[in-house]
């Protein structure tokens, strides 16, 4: 107690020009210049580069304790690393010797002639980092409620180890309370789901046994501080936390025995009498029951049927609880009832207005169908294939040879060359273009293009533009 009774030491409490102040903080600088140097190298991009990283120093931290053979170089490193950890993806030695450079850079080791040698600063700020992760991984192997109440046994804990020692640990006993009532607000919002779980009991009684553990520690801290001057200031935290714990307690108690309860009530033989004093007493009881009682409230009561224990007792749908008028006699309430369950709402009649149908018919000769028939092809081509550059080019030119209506309708190059000739293709096959092969006697023209014909003589074809006028001619 001579520790606790004398003030804490604190970097709050010291005088910022103190020698040991300057170098506990050139300390923290250290520690942000190796995660800034790490991470301007992409070092800490993916959880996986992280934990390669807290792998490597723990072998630096292994060889420190004694615990390990000497490390010599880097390669060292690099081959205990990859004998030591089960990775699909070990750093290379490249990568191990970046790191190794950045932890002497910051001067958490020394490289000697043949040893690498950890310096106190490095043992330290190793330590700090490879607790904090072994603390976030237990904090994260619970739940949302047992995390808020791991978090306030951990305050305890670091309260124990510094505080009783004369260092400050920060505000632990504040901390743990404010864990507990995150704790304690979280169960009261799940307590209609825990109640409603089947499987729920043993982490019900986790909650409970870490509340009991966390009360037994709180009084513990207390008692440490009831020698210290100024342990009035601790007077309200005390009130708040034996309060907090208590309900806690409570809470998670109560819950138990419900839990309990609910489920040998369900193996307990049905009676057919009803005591309508008991029935009213507990009615009653619901309204306001107190923490640790086992006796449910209506929210409580009917979250235990969504289980489904009976046939037909989890029915879809919404609970609303509903008030009668006083008195009613049985008749009444069985008339209603019965007018609940036979009540069908009035509606008009539906009429069904039989509508006469007409039928006509329509004649076309076989020019005509086949006029429509080849405009209806002449569509569904159209929307399959763009036929727009070669008709807007036959809207100027009667005719001319394939080549140079490939080019000139379009461009000189492969890929527009090709879809021209399916353009073609689909005019000439819904006659709306011929073509012709044979000596012609229009000059053809020399065009400079990014393709050349298979054959000599294959863009010599003529390319005519139907008549529609003339073809309509004929068709009549």
């Amino acid at each position: 107690m001579e520790k606790v009774d004398s003030s804490l030491i604190s970097i709050f409490q010291t005088t910022g020009s103190a020698p040991e102040m300057m170098q506990s903080m050139k300390d923290i600088s250290s520690l942000a210049g190796v995660l800034s140097d790490l991470g301007a190298q992409n070092f800490f991009q993916t959880p996986g580069e992280i934990l390669r990283f807290l792998r490597l120093i723990q072998l630096l931290n292994e060889e420190a304790l004694g615990l390990d053979d000497p490390i010599e170089n880097e390669e060292t490193v690099y081959y205990r690393y990859r004998n030591r950890y089960d990775d699909t993806d070990p750093p290379s030695k490249k990568r191990v010797e970046q790191i190794i450079n950045v932890l002497v850079k910051n001067n958490w080791i020394s490289k000697q002639t043949r040893k690498i040698k950890m310096r106190d600063v490095g043992k330290r700020m190793m330590d700090a980092l490879i607790r904090l992760a072994n603390d976030s991984l237990a904090y994260y192997m619970n739940d949302d409620i047992g995390r808020s109440l791991f978090q306030a046994r951990r305050d305890a804990e670091i309260s124990e180890a510094y505080d009783d020692n004369g260092i400050s640990g920060g505000n632990k006993i504040a901390s743990m309370i404010r864990n507990v009532e995150n704790a304690i607000a979280l169960l009261r919002e799940r307590e209609l789901e825990m109640l409603a779980d089947r499987n729920a009991l043993p982490q019900l009684e986790l909650i409970h046994q870490l509340m009991k553990e966390l009360e037994v520690k709180l009084e513990e801290r207390f008692r440490q501080f009831q020698t210290v001057e100024d342990s009035l200031v601790l007077t309200d935290l005390m009130q708040r936390g034996t309060a907090v714990l208590a309900e806690g307690t409570n809470l998670s108690l109560g819950m138990i025995n419900k839990y309990v309860k609910f489920t040998n009530m369900q193996k307990t033989p049905l009676t057919s009498s009803i005591q309508p004093e008991k029935v009213r007493a507990f009615i009653s009881k619901m309204f306001d029951p107190p923490l640790d009682s086992d006796i449910p409230n209506a929210h409580q009561l009917l979250s235990f049927m969504e289980q489904n224990q009976y046939e037909d007792e989890a029915i879809d749908g919404l609970w609303i609880p509903v008030k009668f008028a006083s008195p009613l006699t049985p008749i009444a309430i069985e008339e209603a009832t019965r007018y609940l369950e036979t009540y069908e709402p009035v509606v008009d009649p539906i009429v069904d207005e039989d509508e006469a149908v007409e039928y006509s018919t329509e004649e076309l000769s076989e020019e005509e169908l086949e006029s429509l028939m080849g405009e209806s092809n002449w569509l569904l081509t159209k929307n399959m294939i763009d036929t727009t550059a070669i008709e807007a080019f036959f809207e100027k030119q009667e005719e001319a040879p394939l080549e140079q209506v490939i080019i000139e309708a379009t461009t000189d190059q492969w890929s527009d060359a090709i879809n021209a000739l399916t353009a073609v293709s689909a005019l000439v096959s819904n006659k709306k273009v011929t073509i012709t092969t044979g000596k012609q006697t229009i000059e053809r023209k020399v065009y400079d293009k990014k393709w050349e014909w298979m054959r000599d003589g294959d863009g010599s074809d003529i390319i005519r533009r139907r008549n529609p006028v003339k073809r309509d001619e004929k068709s009549e």
